[in-house]
């Protein structure tokens, strides 16, 4: 399964506008709720079988560069 791009979407007719794998339904915030739970990612992708390995592990990769490019030193 080929890694979409871009790797999220959002749209006021999907999820309400929530930030979404792309071509999904899934919550990327589904995803953070299950990490802050202390699920693992093989469960959380054992249950939303329509977000590959590599399209979760990317969007994980966005967000870190995303906190890293925004952070400030103390």
């Amino acid at each position: 399964m080929a890694v979409p791009k871009p790797l999220v979407t959002r749209s006021e007719k999907i999820m309400s506008g929530a930030v979404v794998f792309a071509g999904t339904r899934v919550p990327v915030q589904t995803l953070v709720d299950y990490l802050e739970e202390g699920s693992s990612l093989d469960e959380f992708l054992d249950d939303f079988p329509t977000v590959s390995r590599e399209h979760a592990v990317g969007v994980l990769e966005l967000m870190k560069e995303s906190v890293l490019s925004g952070a400030v030193a103390a």
